[in-house]
C-alpha cells in the first residue's frame, strides 16, 4: 500500500505489528523519551508529509500516560504535514465516562474526544465502545467496529442447540441480541443495579436459562464484579454450563484468576484489543488455562485498508453485527 504510514504507541505494539503484517506494510518506528522534569516527548521516525498516517494506541493502564503519548503522536504527525491522521484506538477507556449521573461530575468521554481532535486527529477507528453514544462526542468521523463476528466464529465450534446468550445488564442487551442472531440462539439479560465501580447487584435474569448452555457476553471485563454477580443468578436458575465472553479483557485486580477459579465456568474468551495480563496482581503467573484470546488484527487491518482506499467501512462493521 502506497503513501501509508503506520505508527504504534507503547500501549500495545504486538497488535500494531500484527495489523501491519496483515496490511503488508512496515510498522514505522516511534521514539518515546522523557525530559528531566518527567514530561513525555514523542518522535515519529518515518516520513509523514502528505501521507495517510495511522496511529495505533488503545487506552490501557496506565491510561493517562498512554493518552498523553497518543496526543503527542497526533501533534507530531500534524507538525510533519501528514495528509490525514487516523487514530486506531481499539479500546477507548474513557467511554465509561459518558453521562452526568451525579452533580458536578466530569464527562471524560467527551473531553478526551475534544483533546484528540484538537491534537490533529482527522478520523477515529475504534472497537466496541462501552456506551454507543460516545460515538457522538467526536466532531470527526468515527468508524465503530465490533468483535461479534470473531466471537461468533469461535463459539460455532460448539453444539448450540440449547444455548442462550446472556447480557449482564439491559444496557448491553442490544449487542447480546445481535450476537444471539449471529449464532441463531436465544437471548436473556440480567437486571443490574450499580452501586459503585466495583459493587453491583443483579436481582434476576430475564429470559430462559434453566437447563441451558449459557454464553455471558459483555463489552469488557475489568474487575469482574458484574460477571461474578451474574454467575450466582445463573446458578440459582440452574444453567447447565457457562462460558464467558467479552471484547476487552482488561482483567484488573486479579479478575482473570477469580473467574478461572469458578469451577462451572468452562471458558473465558476475549480479543486482543488490549494486552491480556501475563501476571496476577501479586506477581504470580496469571491463570490462563481457561482463557482463549481471539485476534481482531485482521478486522482492524481491513478497516485501515478501506479507509485508506476510500471504500465503505460501514459494510464491514454492519456484517459483524449481523445487520
Amino acid at each position: 500500500m502506497r503513501d501509508i504510514a503506520v505508527f504504534s504507541g507503547s500501549a500495545h505494539p504486538d497488535l500494531a505489528a500484527e495489523v501491519c503484517a496483515h496490511l503488508g506494510v512496515p510498522l514505522s518506528p516511534t521514539r518515546v523519551s522523557r525530559f528531566a522534569n518527567d514530561c513525555l516527548q514523542v518522535q515519529l521516525q518515518a516520513n509523514c508529509r502528505e501521507r495517510d498516517v495511522f496511529l495505533i494506541q488503545p487506552l490501557v493502564k496506565p491510561v493517562q500516560e498512554h493518552l498523553v503519548e497518543l496526543l503527542l503522536m497526533c501533534d507530531a504527525a500534524r507538525g510533519a504535514s501528514a495528509g490525514r491522521i487516523t487514530v486506531v484506538m481499539p479500546h477507548y477507556a474513557y467511554a465509561r465516562s459518558d453521562k452526568k449521573d451525579a452533580p458536578r461530575i466530569s464527562l471524560g468521554g467527551r473531553l478526551v474526544a475534544d483533546l484528540l481532535v484538537a491534537a490533529g486527529t482527522s478520523r477515529v477507528l475504534t472497537m466496541t465502545l462501552h456506551a454507543p453514544q460516545v460515538h457522538g462526542f467526536f466532531t470527526v468521523p468515527v468508524d465503530h467496529l465490533h468483535a461479534l463476528r470473531e466471537l461468533a466464529a469461535h463459539f460455532r465450534q460448539y453444539d448450540l442447540t440449547r444455548t442462550t446468550v446472556v447480557s449482564p445488564d439491559l444496557g448491553n442487551a442490544k449487542e447480546a441480541a445481535a450476537f444471539a442472531r449471529l449464532l441463531g440462539v436465544q437471548v436473556a439479560a440480567g437486571a443490574k443495579q450499580r452501586h459503585a465501580d466495583d459493587r453491583v447487584t443483579i436481582t434476576s435474569v430475564i429470559g430462559d436459562v434453566a437447563g441451558r448452555d449459557v454464553i455471558v457476553l459483555d463489552d469488557e471485563i475489568a474487575r469482574g464484579s458484574t460477571v461474578l454477580e451474574l454467575l450466582d443468578r445463573l446458578r440459582e436458575a440452574k444453567a447447565r454450563s457457562i462460558r464467558v465472553a467479552c471484547t476487552h479483557g482488561l482483567f484488573a485486580a486479579d479478575a482473570l484468576k477469580r473467574l478461572s477459579e469458578q469451577d462451572d465456568v468452562l471458558e473465558i474468551v476475549c480479543t486482543n484489543t488490549v494486552p491480556v495480563p501475563v501476571q496476577d496482581h501479586d506477581g504470580h503467573r496469571a491463570h490462563r488455562d481457561k482463557l482463549r484470546v481471539l485476534s481482531v488484527a485482521p478486522a482492524l487491518a481491513e478497516a485501515v485498508r478501506r479507509i485508506h482506499n476510500g471504500e465503505s467501512v460501514s459494510a464491514l462493521f454492519g456484517a459483524a453485527r449481523g445487520e
